[in-house]
């Protein structure tokens, strides 16, 4: 293959990977909307579900950041102890934005618990 198609590949790629997620949750949250009104127009009674509030909000945020940073330095640090290539390590450098972003979220979650027990 040319170097021409490739790249052609990877821009098609990067600019429809996004579109077809955004294009699919328009969809789902579509057919779910219209969902309910059939059922309301039937007149079923529809629990709704209780939304979470901003510390859990918060706190979700921070344990899936964590996590997949941790996650993300320990895959790298694995390759470069098994596959004996050193400058494998520096690709692990890269968790540490989730992680510290994780991080940030946590305290977000704790100064918001601090506020509601306060007032």
């Amino acid at each position: 293959m040319g170097g021409d198609v490739i790249g052609l590949v990877a821009v098609v790629l990067t600019c429809g990977i996004p579109l077809a997620l955004m294009y699919t949750f328009y969809r789902v949250r579509k057919l779910r909307t219209e969902e309910r009104l059939a059922a309301l127009a039937r007149g079923t009674e529809i629990p709704m579900e209780p939304e979470l509030s901003q510390y859990a909000r918060s706190r979700r945020a921070g344990v899936l950041l964590v996590s997949g940073g941790v996650g993300f330095i320990l895959m790298f640090a694995m390759i470069a102890r098994v596959l004996g290539e050193p400058e494998t390590l520096v690709a692990s450098a890269f968790g540490i934005l989730p992680l510290a972003v994780g991080m940030g979220y946590f305290l977000d979650a704790a100064l918001i618990r601090r506020d509601l027990k306060a007032s």
